[in-house]
């Protein structure tokens, strides 16, 4: 039996303990307060878990079912949100699945109670940089997921993904008494929430979301703290600026009362629905200023024993865009899908670097990129985008998207040439026969495989992308076919190529599934290939690869359908990559037979 110690029981600590103990790892968690001093001491953080993110809590088995099944836990289904300019814009969309917020307070001391009721090795203890060096002589790989004290220097910042060198904004967050937002709908100038895109919510199930150019923004949603429901209060100031005003804030109801007091200056259409707020327990606020920052996963310790960073240890995002939980929560996904795969192989440097890279390509980048872009001035195509929104439903839901995979916002949030297009393509879905979103719904209760189509460019880059548009069509001749959108970026690639291939993926590589399918200037960064026919790239580990020549191209609305002859195949044992209802799954035999 493996053993692995885990220095932190936040978040992603204490996931990834959890999910590593139910595979039958021995596993020791450590963390400087117990169960019941992080459930009676102060908030932690706004966290809000978006459906992605609750799904990976559900891969680990960390899911805190009971409170979701009971309904104590409201579900977030929208996000309102408000920019004061010039013209003011307001709109709400839904997401895609519901959001849920419960008390990290809550969370953690649960995640530690479980995890000793199931035998495992719970510590409490600081732990030094010397400590550590004990624990990596003791254990095989020890993991840091805390970046508090003198442990959290021991990974070096990664200047290259860190542009800032201060904070971006003073943070204050309150958790107050649910009366809060009871009038959510009222507005200061009787405005609506958007003419196309209202009524999606009501009050106590949307995210509202206030943004003040050069002051900073104010979000409020529901959620569960250890009084039962409340509202998160969340400022974000900008730094030096008008909502700069808690450095002589000494109590937790001074604190309240400057909150309401900036409400009424910056917010007026939202201090009429805090009038009442009172602090749900002596614990309920937060002060503070984050530099957004990455730093190395590598820590090498002063006996030159390595030791692995997770979670805050390695990416601290600014709270603006709610992603700080879920980065962590799919941090210990990735985390655990990577210690489980490497079997008994060591973990050495290479591993650690490579499973961080994974997270980083896979989720990290896009929810940093975002964030940190989010904390700047709005650009004009920005600006064009959050305006267009409020009468373009599908605009205002692609939006709002982001917050649960910033992957989808990439590139059209970035560039003006693609936000362009991205805007065009939402108002052709506005006036499609159905309602697209609804209907994508309906065409994903088909179960397919997931496959990475390559090709090389004329240049000789390497070109790929995912999809599940692939099926066969002929025995004699051996003919199979695919469908990309004519908005693919890589669609010039390959319709200048003579060949492509169909690589299927295996059940373990839906990594690869969504490196291919985001935006990106290498996508095949740490992907193994084998050169194919006409040197098209062939993905290692697939279980099946067609190569083939293209054969016909024929106009499907605003896809292609492409023909291809196969003219080689291989395929190898293995369960293939389910995508089904929006998720991905794994094959398994059926009760019946």
């Amino acid at each position: 039996m493996r053993k692995i110690a885990i220095v932190g029981a936040g978040e992603s600590g204490a996931q990834l303990a959890l999910g590593l103990q139910r595979d039958g790892y021995a596993v020791t968690l450590l963390s400087d307060r117990s169960a019941a001093q992080i459930r009676t001491g102060k908030v932690m953080s706004s966290q809000c878990m978006f459906s992605t993110a609750l799904d990976a809590e559900a891969h680990m088995g960390t899911a805190l079912t009971e409170f979701y099944e009971s309904g104590s836990v409201p579900g977030i289904t929208s996000i309102r949100l408000r920019v004061d300019a010039d013209e003011p814009i307001e709109w709400e969309a839904p997401l895609d699945g519901p959001a849920r917020s419960i008390d990290q307070r809550i969370k953690s001391a649960l995640w530690i109670e479980t995890f000793v009721a199931a035998g495992g090795d719970f510590r409490i203890e600081k732990v030094t940089p010397r400590m550590l060096e004990e624990l990596a002589h003791d254990y095989e790989l020890v993991i840091v997921s805390t970046g508090k004290g003198e442990i959290g220097q021991i990974f070096p910042r990664d200047k290259a993904k860190s542009p800032f060198d201060r904070p971006q904004r003073v943070l204050a967050l309150n958790y107050v008494t649910p009366d809060g937002g009871a009038s959510a709908g009222s507005s200061d100038d009787g405005a609506s929430a958007g003419s196309s895109a209202a009524g999606t919510g009501s009050a106590g199930d949307a995210i509202r979301m206030s943004m003040a150019p050069g002051v900073g923004e104010f979000f409020t949603f529901p959620g569960l703290t250890i009084s039962g429901p409340c509202r998160m209060m969340v400022f974000e100031g900008v730094v030096g600026g008008p909502m700069d005003r808690w450095t002589d804030v000494g109590t937790p109801e001074e604190q309240l009362k400057r909150s309401l007091e900036i409400l009424r200056e910056h917010f007026p259409h939202e201090a009429e629905n805090f009038a009442t707020a009172e602090l749900t327990d002596s614990g309920a606020t937060l002060l503070g200023r984050i530099t957004p920052t990455v730093r190395s996963a590598v820590g090498e310790l002063g006996n030159g024993k390595l030791v692995f960073g997770l979670g805050d240890a390695v990416v601290l995002n600014d709270p603006l865009t709610g992603q700080g939980s879920n980065n962590a929560t799919l941090a210990a996904k990735y985390y655990l899908d990577s210690i489980v795969r490497r079997g008994q192989q060591p973990f050495d440097r290479a591993w650690m670097e490579r499973t961080f890279d994974e997270f980083w390509r896979g989720w990290g980048q896009w929810a940093v990129e975002w964030t940190n872009d989010l904390l700047k001035p709005r650009r004009d195509h920005q600006k064009t985008l959050l305006r267009e929104a409020a009468d373009h439903p599908a605009l205002a839901a692609s939006i709002v998207s982001g917050f649960d995979d910033p992957r989808t916002s990439y590139p059209w949030w970035f560039d003006p040439t693609a936000a362009a297009d991205f805007m065009q393509a939402r108002k052709e879905d506005d006036a499609a026969a159905f309602d697209v979103r609804d209907f994508r719904g309906a065409l994903g209760q088909f179960a397919t495989g997931v496959t990475v189509v390559t090709t090389v460019s004329a240049d000789g880059r390497k070109v790929g992308m995912t999809a599940n548009s692939f099926t066969s069509v002929s025995m004699d001749p051996p003919l199979v076919l695919w469908c990309p959108s004519k908005r693919a970026p890589s669609l010039g690639d390959f319709e200048d190529a003579t060949h492509f291939a169909i690589n299927i993926l295996a059940s373990d590589q839906h990594v690869l599934s969504r490196q291919f399918a985001t935006p990106a200037t290498d996508k095949f960064a740490g992907v193994e290939t084998a050169d194919g026919i006409a040197g098209v790239p062939l993905l290692e580990g697939a279980v099946a690869t067609f190569q083939c020549r293209t054969v016909a191209r024929h106009d499907a609305g605003d896809h292609v359908i492409y023909v291809g002859e196969v003219e080689s195949y291989n395929h190898q044992d293995g369960a293939p990559l389910v995508f089904h209802g929006g998720k991905y799954h794994a094959t398994a035999s059926h009760p019946d037979f």
